[in-house]
């Protein structure tokens, strides 16, 4: 089928990592938005797309050719506990080769019942699916790696949930789908040898690098402790919360996975926690750094019988591996905080003066994002600037950033990469789904997706996405099944 060239290299796995699954076909597709951008970087005609053909395609009524749709199997740890899961709804068509030579996952979500749908329907309403579309490319503006939203289609149908739902279907792109889960699984349910093949197949496509470093397996694991330290730490320093980081939900590849309950923090407070299902707080802003490590494990333990011969060998080198995780997310943590206050290079006391601001940003209830972005324009007149803590904090940084050499723009250019203008606000994502499956405003949320795509644009500066809204502590996200 033209326009739409795929390979599918995961079927290269034994078939108990995956089972063959047609989309189901759904009654009337119609497209609602489709990221153009992304079409063209994975050599997709967007006009193509957009077309009738086309449109039969990201809804999953036709299948391209080249195409081995399948549905992968995968375990995970979901809150603390171990179960077997796998794609309960979604199809991945196959590979993509992007402009930048690399293969993309080019998967279906909300395509029908699959084997592990696990008694659900293995559909999707559209809320939901515009809602992974916004924050995803949000995310990719924000320069955190993530998988990316190239289409959401209405089917035509009724979703039941709390109450009757639109439909649709949304097309993801992703470095590949392979989580933490999926070692999980294979390390469960299939053997040593499966895992051994799971991990030369991943480390052939994400980290080729290390095949012949002589020690390809801890070469893997120390990768993806890096990757993952680093995603995590980003998602701080922009007050993201991921809201369900069970194993399935963490790819291998370091890519941000599954926009569920997730949301941004407005108010700065290190315990905020917005998913529905999190009671016990167990994935809060604060935990997330602590829930990667756990995670991180989880994925060593099924690697085990591949780093040495020996087990106390092999568990030794795991446990240095992994440990290394803090060392990593601490330097692109701090590294991150220096440029959102405009700091060059590492100096004595940073830390303090890091750790000091956040405190009083907590007690004194101060909007997480618009406080550096105050700090950016020299414009310090919300309430939390004139408290006398905050003042004499602020003298504090104003010494430091003299002690450096370089210039006044140098540092303001610095502070500006580092803090964004926009950010999704919750209030933000939520008025531009509602007027998009409600009322049918789809404009709207175009309007807000462009202005997410360029978040540290400062020309162009807009009070409608910079406000803090009132109780956002009363806001729930829930995770669309």
């Amino acid at each position: 089928m033209r326009n739409i060239n795929l390979k599918n290299t995961y079927i290269q796995l034994p078939d108990k990592f995956f089972t063959r699954q047609i989309p189901e076909t759904v009654p009337r597709p119609e497209l609602v938005i489709l990221n153009e951008n992304l079409a063209d970087f994975l050599g997709m005609e967007p006009e193509f797309l957009k077309s009738t053909e086309g449109v039969e395609i990201l809804a999953g009524n036709q299948v391209p050719e080249g195409s081995y749709p399948i549905s992968q199997a995968y375990a995970g740890h979901q809150f603390g506990h171990f179960t077997m899961l796998g794609d309960g709804r979604a199809v991945l068509l196959g590979e993509a080769r992007g402009r930048d030579g690399q293969f993309y996952d080019i998967q279906l979500k909300g395509s029908g019942k699959t084997p592990f749908s696990r008694g659900g329907d293995g559909k999707a309403a559209l809320g939901p699916m515009l809602r992974e579309y916004i924050i995803s490319e949000g995310m990719y503006g924000l320069k955190i790696p993530t998988t990316r939203s190239l289409s959401v289609c209405r089917t035509g149908e009724s979703i039941i949930r709390e109450e009757v739902l639109p439909g649709a279907v949304l097309v993801r792109a992703a470095r590949s789908h392979i989580r933490v889960g999926t070692f999980e699984y294979a390390a469960a349910f299939l053997g040593e040898s499966d895992v051994k093949k799971l991990a030369d197949y991943t480390i052939k496509r994400h980290y080729p690098e290390v095949i012949e470093s002589g020690h390809p397996y801890l070469e893997f694991l120390k990768a993806v402790v890096r990757n993952q330290a680093e995603t995590v730490a980003k998602w701080l320093l922009v007050g993201f919360i991921h809201g369900v980081m069970n194993t399935d939900n963490m790819s291998v590849s370091g890519e941000t996975i599954d926009y569920g309950p997730c949301a941004f923090m407005d108010v700065y407070d290190p315990e905020t926690v917005f998913s529905s299902i999190d009671r016990e707080g167990r994935y809060s802003y604060r935990k997330q750094p602590e829930i990667a490590l756990w995670n991180l494990n989880r994925l060593a333990e099924t690697l085990l019988p591949l780093l040495a011969e020996k087990e106390r060998a092999s568990l030794n080198l795991a446990q240095e591996t992994v440990s290394e995780f803090w060392k990593d997310f601490q330097e692109v943590w701090m590294q991150g905080m220096r440029g959102k206050l405009g700091l060059f290079q590492p100096k004595e006391g940073d830390r303090g003066l890091i750790e000091q601001l956040l405190f009083l940003m907590k007690v004194y209830h101060a909007d997480y994002t618009n406080t550096f972005l105050e700090l950016t324009l020299e414009k310090e007149e919300s309430s939390f600037f004139q408290n006398r803590e905050v003042k004499a904090w602020k003298g504090l940084w104003e010494e430091r950033v003299k002690q450096q050499n370089h210039s006044k723009e140098e540092i303001r250019k610095r502070m500006q990469e580092n803090n964004p203008v926009i950010i999704p606000r919750n209030y933000l994502v939520e008025d531009a789904l509602e007027r998009a499956w409600r009322n049918g405003e789809i404009e709207h949320l175009k309007e807000l997706v462009k202005a997410l795509q360029n978040p540290f644009d400062y020309a162009n500066i807009s009070s409608k996405y910079t406000k803090t809204p009132e109780n956002n502590k009363c806001y729930k996200t829930f995770c669309g099944t």
